[in-house]
């Protein structure tokens, strides 16, 4: 028997390299089909932008801007619709519209007329910061994001050439100086010419004037730390800043005119100092240049008025973009806008801004020509004051010539014990403001009432303080603000005839006459909104307006009776969320027009 042996071989065993190559094939088409579908979807968004053909069809961005820099945006929007844009498969295109900050305002917190000014818009350029701080006082859910500023301007004092060179030849000037500078009988003196007279400065309302408001911070400065801002709040409340303010006001030309390009209008016209009341006027370097060009829609006047830039910090005007937030706001006008501002802020975009006579960080290249402008270097800014301080600013300039007769009707209803943000009522938050107004009121008249239910026998409202000189009870007003504590019920409607009845009986002719109420809570009893009506028209007497305006605190306040109890009678209705807006609110309410 044979034996075998057996051969034991080492056999390496391999994959077959076939279903390797099948997978590497497949990767390669994926991986190209991936690829090419990326590079597809660029072609067609790119071939439908072209086209005009997206998705979700044509979207419209409408624009408010303010005169000083409408043609600027405009050019602009036209430069991006070059572009055909597409946001949020839309084809976007942009429509600016040349309108007063004040008009726009006014629109979108208390009724928007467009039979005269046009659709409402989506985004709002507007030249200053006080604008959107003034929005957010009135209604804060009207600002769709944090606005950004595209360009600058600062503020300069408009001369004619002979006054413009001797201030500049002279000691020099500086805004902290306008409060003695105005209020001497032989200001021009200080530059060499006595016979000039007084040194008369215009300050148009710097509740509508933004020049002017910001001219008003730069002179107050002097009392902060540095001597460069910011204002604050607490400062207006001292005696030497209340004496500043007092000082201004009373210094005012009463020729001065309601706006700064009428004073502009005027100061052109007649080249002799002080020849229509005044000699200078505060103006945004970008302002000046327009009316000096005839850029600003008139004739360029023969001989320019000077610009010359005050001494120390120099307020800037800011120019923020503004979107907007509301019902008529879509999600491609969301998007667009943000779009639109990114696209303001690129190079050759911000050279257009700078050609229109706008400062911007991207050249330093200026406008030519460009009669009485020096376009002078600013080696120093004033810190802007806050939010809330702008209106307070604005506010205590209102009530400083003392032709304010204010009657203040609080809620003292139970739900005014409810959190009002930052873990304070809203009681709490309305007892701040209103002692923070007592306290920086430089004259003007005040009273105080509550309304509840059933404080004075069956009446639901009881006078606190008579209205009178706050200089006068100053301590009174602070007492009876202390005083205010939540009771029951809202009886609103009866409360305010009686209040509009006693302010017909001791009304101030010559001066503006005003109801404000704070109210968190919808009408609880008494009259109803169409007896108070029916009322309000009967007993209203000829020559004698009491306006009514209403701060409504809440997330979902009774708007619709409220903003016709305002607009009814030449009042205003304000809308915050919680009661850390109470004080800016009030601020703007007291300073508007």
């Amino acid at each position: 028997m044979s034996r075998h042996r057996a051969l034991r071989t080492k056999v390496r065993r391999g994959i077959a390299k076939w279903p390797v190559a099948i997978v590497g094939l497949v990767v390669l088409l994926v991986l190209g089909w991936l690829g090419w579908s990326w590079v597809g979807g660029i072609v067609e968004r790119r071939a439908a932008a072209e086209a005009g053909d997206c998705n979700e069809g044509n979207a419209l961005l409408r624009v408010a801007a303010t005169p000083s820099v409408a043609e600027a945006v405009k050019q602009v929007a036209e430069a991006w619709s070059r572009q055909r844009p597409v946001v949020y498969d839309h084809c976007i295109q942009v429509e600016v519209q040349s309108i007063d900050s004040e008009v726009v305002l006014e629109g979108l917190t208390q009724g928007w007329d467009a039979d005269k000014i046009g659709e409402r818009p989506h985004a709002w350029v507007t030249d200053s910061m006080l604008w959107a701080n003034r929005l957010g006082a009135q209604n804060a859910a009207l600002l769709g994001a944090v606005p950004q500023s595209i360009a600058t301007s600062p503020v300069l004092l408009a001369l004619h050439q002979d006054a413009a060179q001797a201030v500049q030849s002279g000691s020099g000037f500086r805004w902290t100086d306008l409060p003695d500078l105005a209020g001497a009988a032989d200001g021009w003196g200080r530059f060499g010419h006595p016979e000039w007279g007084a040194f008369k400065v215009a300050m148009p309302d710097p509740a509508t004037n933004s020049a002017t408001a910001m001219a008003v911070q730069s002179a107050l400065a002097g009392a902060s730390p540095e001597g460069k801002g910011p204002v604050t709040t607490e400062m207006l409340a001292l005696d030497p800043v209340k004496s500043t303010m007092s000082r201004l006001t009373s210094s005012t030309p009463k020729e001065t005119p309601a706006g700064t390009w009428q004073a502009l209008s005027l100061l052109a016209d007649d080249t002799a100092v002080n020849a229509v009341g005044f000699s200078a006027v505060p103006v945004f370097e970008v302002d000046l240049y327009r009316h000096n060009t005839g850029k600003d829609g008139g004739t360029a006047p023969m001989k320019p008025l000077y610009g010359v830039a005050a001494g120390g910090p120099t307020p800037i005007a800011d120019f923020p973009f503004v979107s907007l937030a509301g019902d008529w706001v879509g999600e491609a006008q969301v998007r667009a806008s943000q779009a639109f501002r990114e696209f303001l802020h690129e190079p050759d975009q911000q050279k257009i801004l700078a050609a229109e006579g706008l400062r911007v960080d991207a050249t330093t290249e200026r406008p030519k020509p460009s009669p009485g402008i020096r376009w002078a270097a600013v080696t120093d800014t004033l810190t802007p004051a806050d939010a809330n301080t702008t209106q307070q600013i604005s506010a205590a300039w209102a009530t400083a010539d003392n032709g304010q007769v204010v009657t203040v009707l609080v809620d003292t209803s139970k739900s005014m014990e409810e959190p009002g943000g930052g873990g304070r009522s809203r009681m709490d938050w309305v007892k701040q403001a209103l002692s923070g107004q007592v306290n920086r009121s430089v004259s003007g008249s005040l009273g105080l009432w509550e309304f509840s239910r059933e404080l004075d026998g069956d009446k639901p409202y009881r006078q606190l303080v008579p209205t009178g000189p706050v200089a006068t009870q100053r301590q009174a007003l602070l007492d009876g603000v202390a005083a205010l504590q939540p009771q029951s019920a809202t009886q609103l409607y009866s409360s305010v005839l009686a209040l509009y009845e006693r302010m017909l009986a001791s009304h101030q002719g010559g001066k503006r006459n005003r109801i404000v109420v704070l109210t968190d809570g919808a009408n609880d009893g008494g009259l109803t909104f169409q007896e108070l009506t029916s009322r309000l028209a009967s007993v209203k007497q000829e020559g004698k307006d009491v306006e009514i305006s209403v701060i409504a605190l809440g997330q979902d306040p009774e708007r619709a009776p409220l903003s016709e109890l305002a607009r009814s009678t030449g009042g205003t209705l304000s809308v915050v969320e919680d009661g850390q807006g109470v004080d800016a609110a009030l601020g703007q309410l007291l300073s508007a027009d």
